[in-house]
């Protein structure tokens, strides 16, 4: 069974730094490509960053300049760098990650959920 495990979450004060990352347990599962999730209390899910299997990178307009997707193929893993960050940055990020089990393409695991409270 595949799982995307999260990390990195937690309280920092508005200014200050986060790096969440998501790594896929086993070896079944080649990430690829990955999408960072935020959801608010009271909000709906939004995408906030997103990175291909070729490297190309997009961004929310609320993060951009402030956030930087990457990926790394030999770690298996995904990486959100949040600098600056603000009270309005305060939700659950989820990752959700794509690659290949075996010869087949997958875009249906998420990360379990990793809680980020930025205090002003």
């Amino acid at each position: 069974q595949v799982q995307l495990v999260e990390s990195g979450g937690g309280l920092v004060q508005a200014g200050r730094s986060l790096r969440l990352s998501c790594t896929a347990s086993g070896s079944a599962f080649r990430i690829t490509a990955m999408d960072w999730y935020r959801q608010a209390p009271g909000k709906e899910r939004e995408l906030v960053a997103s990175i291909t299997s070729i490297g190309n990178t997009n961004y929310a307009d609320s993060v951009k300049g402030r956030f930087t997707i990457s990926r790394d193929g030999a770690k298996n893993a995904g990486y959100l760098q949040m600098n600056s960050l603000k009270p309005e940055d305060t939700a659950v990020y989820y990752c959700n990650a794509g690659g290949y089990e075996g010869p087949w393409y997958r875009r249906d695991y998420w990360g379990q959920g990793t809680q980020v409270t930025v205090s002003s």
